[in-house]
């Protein structure tokens, strides 16, 4: 049986805009691909095109819902009459039909009772916050002007209007470990969120993290422990059921040029699901006894995640003695991102 179909998202940016803060590693016009001359207000017209142009490629017969997507700002943040316009733009869609649901992002203190009460009937049934810190030390250190309090209600709130919540989170944030990363992944999995991001930590020109590591009061992480990090989080979060559904910032040429060092890899997300792939498998050889043979059971579509960036984890297997235990079998009805091992002979 087909699986759901992911919903056709409809992208409208609003970079920077309505943030009352600027965190010390936010240079927004790098981190989200636009140059500072576009980072004009949209308004509603151009929500109505930018519809309509999606529609119109997706043929009318997409087959999946539709959402309308603010992102890049913190949309609550806007003057309520501005929010109110780009709301309005789509409600036409919204009950045609034609439309399904409007998501934005924005942050937790931008959250209240009489804000979420709006949003609801404005047609929004999804929020991102950008949480990118559960601990309060961390997320003072970045300028972040919120507290984890913060974060908690704004979750509260949006659940008791039955509304879907996002979360984004951060590694490698001034003042932040391996444990208290793992600490806060805990304790943002106890809120449910429907989903989370993670995004690495980069020193991006123009931010105050840049003036930071010139001066060598900060130190990014390397992208190997960057990558480990964030396998960790991923299994807090695969062990509670909460989809990540992003790992690693969208390459884009602005944010490739202003990038000052941080663990940066256009493919950071694979790199993650590799390294954990490997864990799975070595776990599994290491249970066959030397003298036996094993066949290991993916999905073709994980074939370059079993192999690794330039087969590191072949060569890894390779330098444990792992890999004359196995064979391998592809199996196109297996799950994506599950190894199963058949019986050893």
């Amino acid at each position: 049986m087909a699986g759901k179909r992911t919903p056709l998202v409809i992208p409208l940016f609003i970079a920077h805009q309505g943030c009352p803060h600027r965190c010390v590693f936010c240079n927004q016009e790098s981190i989200t691909g636009r140059e500072q001359a576009a980072l004009r207000p949209v308004r509603a017209p151009e929500v109505t095109a930018t519809i309509d142009t999606w529609l119109a490629r997706s043929g009318g017969d997409h087959g999946r819902s539709v959402q309308v997507a603010f992102y890049g700002g913190s949309f609550t943040g806007l003057p309520r009459e501005y929010q109110d316009e780009l709301l309005t733009a789509v409600r036409p869609y919204l009950a045609q039909g034609r439309v399904s649901a409007i998501r934005l992002s924005t942050r937790p203190d931008c959250i209240d009772r009489e804000t979420v009460s709006f949003l609801r009937k404005s047609g929004v049934e999804l929020v991102e916050l950008g949480v990118q810190a559960m601990d309060d030390r961390v997320l003072a250190a970045s300028g972040r002007g919120h507290t984890v309090a913060a974060v908690q209600d704004a979750f509260r709130l949006l659940r008791e209007e039955g509304m879907q919540v996002g979360g984004q989170l951060m590694i490698g944030l001034p003042e932040e470990t391996t444990v208290s990363a793992r600490s806060g992944a805990r304790a943002l999995a106890l809120l449910a969120p429907d989903f989370v991001r993670i995004y690495p930590t980069l020193v991006v020109r123009g931010s105050a993290l840049a003036d930071r590591y010139a001066a060598g009061s900060y130190q990014p992480l390397s992208l190997s422990k960057a990558v480990a990090r964030v396998a960790g989080l991923k299994t807090i979060f695969d062990q509670h059921d909460i989809p990540v559904v992003r790992m690693g910032l969208q390459p884009s040429e602005s944010l490739e040029r202003d990038l000052l060092a941080g663990p940066y890899h256009p493919a950071f997300g694979e790199l993650v699901m590799g390294r954990l792939f490997f864990k799975r498998v070595r776990t599994l050889l290491a249970g066959i006894p030397a003298s036996a043979m094993g066949t290991l059971s993916i999905s073709p579509a994980d074939l370059s995640i079993f192999r690794g960036q330039r087969n590191c984890s072949v060569h890894r297997l390779d330098a444990l003695g792992l890999s004359g235990r196995m064979r391998l079998h592809l199996d196109p009805r297996q799950p994506r991102h599950t190894v199963r091992l058949l019986q050893p002979q």
